[in-house]
C-alpha cells in the first residue's frame, strides 16, 4: 500500500468518526469506530475542576463511553463541522479542527467554538487516543451561568 493511500484511509477513518460524533449517533455506532485491540483513552484537556470531563483520560471502552455520556449529559451542541485534517502516516494520527456551538444545558448559556482533535489509530484504522483542546473558560462559565453576564461586559 502506497503512503498516498494509507493517508487517504487515514483520513477516511478520521473523517468517519467525527462524522459519528457530529450526527450525534448512538454510543454503539461511537464504539464502532475505536479500538478493539489496543487500550484506548479519551483524554480532553483543561483544569479538572472547570468541568467533570476535563483533565483526567477516561481509559478502555467503558471509560470513553462514560466521557461521552458525561459529555451528552453536559452538553449539547449543533452546527459541528471539521476541517483542516492534517495526516501523519507513519505516526498514524490525524489532527484537525472542528467548530460548532454548545449549549450548557443545566444554565441554557451557549458559546460558539473552536478546538482541536489529535486521534491516533491502530493498524485497523480504529481509534486508540482521542484528544480535545476545547475551551474550558467558556464552558466553566456557562456551567456556573455567567458566560452571557461576562459576554454583554466585553461587546461593547
Amino acid at each position: 500500500m502506497s503512503c498516498s493511500d494509507s493517508r487517504m484511509q487515514l483520513l477516511a477513518a478520521a473523517s468517519r468518526f467525527c462524522d459519528a460524533i457530529a450526527q450525534k449517533q448512538d454510543m454503539p455506532s461511537i464504539i464502532a469506530h475505536l479500538s478493539s485491540t489496543h487500550q484506548i483513552t479519551a483524554t480532553e484537556y483543561g483544569e479538572s475542576c472547570l468541568a467533570p470531563f476535563l483533565g483526567k483520560p477516561f481509559i478502555g471502552t467503558s471509560g470513553v463511553q462514560r466521557y461521552f455520556e458525561l459529555i451528552g449529559s453536559l452538553l449539547s451542541f449543533e452546527s459541528m463541522r471539521f476541517s483542516n485534517f492534517t495526516v501523519d502516516v507513519e505516526m498514524r494520527r490525524v489532527a484537525l479542527r472542528g467548530e460548532g456551538r454548545f449549549t450548557w444545558l443545566v444554565t441554557g448559556e451557549s458559546w460558539d467554538e473552536k478546538f482541536a482533535y489529535m486521534l491516533d489509530f491502530d493498524d485497523e484504522l480504529k481509534v486508540t487516543d482521542y484528544q480535545v483542546w476545547a475551551d474550558s473558560g467558556a464552558a466553566y462559565l456557562a456551567r456556573v451561568g455567567k458566560l452571557n453576564e461576562v459576554k454583554a461586559q466585553h461587546s461593547t
